[in-house]
């Protein structure tokens, strides 16, 4: 497994695996400690772990944490996704980068989200399965939500959002949101 930054969002990485194949299918590791702790974050942080299962054209996001935030580590297990990160840590050197990523079930492919950024995703395929690892115990005051379809972030998503749940469809634009999340 290798840890590659994502130099768009400052402190954020893609760990990629490197599974082996055979005629059975695949084995890979999905989480090293040590590639971890390498790129310079604390494995021990992640108290919680948690799945999402999504249909087609579904979009979960944006979000982000209130406070002292929530730092992440997401894969797609199943499917395929496109993900999306946007910094919004005023005092970041990437402040309002934004990225996008296909992960898969195929490929294992894991992102760190660092705490500050706000993160979603669409599924693109029929089913599509986010395992998400995270440093903090969900505490649902904290949760902010930013608009999917905010013209200042301009996600362009890559099929018709076809569901979005009722706090997303609800969500404030980036400016309104990001009052809530001092």
């Amino acid at each position: 497994m290798k840890a590659i930054p994502v130099p768009a969002i400052a402190g954020a990485y893609l760990f990629e695996p490197a599974p082996h194949t055979d005629e059975r299918g695949f084995f890979c590791r999905t989480f090293d400690a040590d590639v971890v702790r390498s790129a310079g974050i604390d494995h021990h942080a992640f108290v919680q772990d948690s799945v999402s299962r999504s249909r087609k054209g579904v979009v979960r996001g944006m979000h982000l944490r209130s406070g002292r935030g929530e730092a992440k580590l997401v894969r797609c297990s199943w499917g395929a996704v496109f993900d999306v990160v946007v910094d919004l840590r005023p005092d970041s050197p990437t402040y309002l980068g934004k990225e996008t990523f296909e992960l898969s079930g195929e490929t294992q492919v894991s992102l760190y989200v660092p705490a500050g950024c706000a993160h979603g995703f669409q599924a693109l395929t029929d089913i599509a399965d986010i395992s998400y690892r995270i440093d903090r115990a969900h505490d649902p005051a904290e949760d902010v939500a930013i608009a999917h379809d905010d013209p200042v972030l301009a996600i362009g998503w890559p099929l018709p959002v076809s569901l979005l749940s009722e706090r997303d469809r609800l969500a404030p634009p980036l400016a309104e949101a990001l009052k809530n999340t001092r």
